[in-house]
């Protein structure tokens, strides 16, 4: 059972999910008849299986949280969020909201492509719950935030779909509520309107509204999020710190680790390296976030119980995509030895990394494979304006190595 509770200056929570659990039945084999659901019933088929979606969620949103919901696709934060804005009931459990609720997912819902811009704003906002003088009053700032001036007289069915849904967001913020429920949102439209969309969110967010994000993008859980959960399978896999989260998101994608041993190689079996840590730095200074074109070192700490080919020995950059961007190999020189023992290199490199998130890994490289022998050793964030993530390996972006 879910409920609304009037706003309670003592309460300190705006959301409380205690031990939900959502599933669906999913039709197994089609009954065009009576005769033929009979025919079933007797065999034993009852025309469904069941899917069990969520599985004793608990969670607590406090007042003025910017809370992150991340996960695979599948993974039920979709149907979470369904769930929060009572568009479903839960199965079993009890979900609460102190304050009213405004849920910015399936925007546009209602709209009529047959009707024009400025008869959908009215449409929509009469879904609302708005009057028409309400609307009235509002028409004007719904459309300069929307953009689209000069295409309000117009059917719906010309707009593109991301004018349709700036439109939809448009008419959707105008709905004071106390918590914003948003899927997506911060994705709407091209670059500059997603500015004013996070403008919008940051500005709810210092008048202390509470605002749950559903999204697929970590560098907007690390800048914007208080706390974050990860859901993986239909439960809570994780809840907490936004960037251990986002860590343990971007985790799940990676492929099983491969443990580096003499066994578990051919011809690089005979050159054993151990690496202990990665750590960025600018200047010295351990850093875990870096501004687009601050250049970096990155200080690995490794062990070689033998001499072994510089040439071989590899840091490996990806982007949060998987996608390696760039690749140092130690040493540039045709015959350059590393000798048996403990070392910390250096490897001081040019940033022309783009917004994003970025690991680390250790590899040595022989003519035919790459063992990798320390995966996901470090983690790095690039601060800034969004753009495509350069995708090819480049060695040359290294500038200077510094071996100890």
């Amino acid at each position: 059972m879910s409920g609304v509770y009037e706003n309670n200056i003592e309460n300190a929570w705006a959301l409380q999910v205690s031990h939900v659990d959502k599933g669906f039945k999913l039709p197994t084999e089609r009954a065009g008849s009576l005769k033929n659901m009979l025919f079933n019933y007797l065999r034993g088929i009852r025309g469904y299986t069941e899917q069990h979606v969520l599985q004793d969620i608990s969670f607590e949103i406090k007042k003025g949280e910017f809370f992150g919901i991340v996960g695979k696709n599948g993974s039920g934060k979709s149907t979470l969020l369904k769930l929060i804005s009572q568009i479903y009931s839960p199965d079993k459990g009890e979900i609460k909201t102190d304050g009213k609720l405004v849920p910015f997912i399936e925007l546009g819902v209602g709209f009529n492509p047959e009707l024009t811009g400025r008869e959908n704003v009215y449409l929509n906002g009469a879904m609302l719950g708005f009057s028409n003088e309400e609307i009235d009053s509002m028409y004007d700032d719904i459309v300069k935030f929307a953009e689209l001036g000069d295409f309000m007289e117009q059917k719906l069915k010309n707009y593109s779909s991301g004018m349709q849904v700036r439109l939809a967001f448009s008419v959707a913020i105008k709905s004071q509520g106390d918590i914003l429920v948003l899927d997506e949102v911060l994705a709407v439209g091209d670059e500059a309107f997603q500015k004013k969309c996070q403008d919008y969110f940051f500005e709810a967010k210092r008048q202390k509204k509470t605002i749950i994000l559903v999204t697929h993008s970590m560098p907007d859980v690390r800048r914007y999020c208080d706390r974050a959960m990860l859901i993986q399978n239909g439960r809570i896999a994780k809840i907490g710190d936004p960037d251990e989260v986002a860590d343990a998101y971007s985790d799940s994608f990676l492929p099983p680790k491969v443990e580096f041993s003499e066994q578990g190689q051919s011809d690089v079996k005979h050159e054993i390296v151990e690496a202990h840590s990665a750590v960025i730095e600018v200047e010295g200074v351990p850093l875990k976030f870096l501004s687009e074109a601050e250049d970096f070192d990155i200080k690995l700490d490794i062990t070689t119980d033998r001499e072994i080919d510089k040439n071989k020995l590899f840091v490996d950059v990806y982007d949060g995509r998987n996608v390696p961007v760039l690749s140092m190999p130690l040493s540039h020189e045709e015959s350059s030895m590393l000798p048996a023992g403990h070392h910390e290199l250096v490897y001081r490199v040019e940033n022309v990394l783009a917004f994003g998130d970025y690991r680390i890994n250790v590899a040595l490289q022989n003519e035919n494979e790459r063992a990798v022998i320390a995966q996901n050793i470090c983690r790095f964030h690039i601060k800034g304006v969004a753009s495509e993530v350069m995708s090819v390996i480049n060695p040359k972006r290294v500038v200077e190595i510094a071996i100890s």
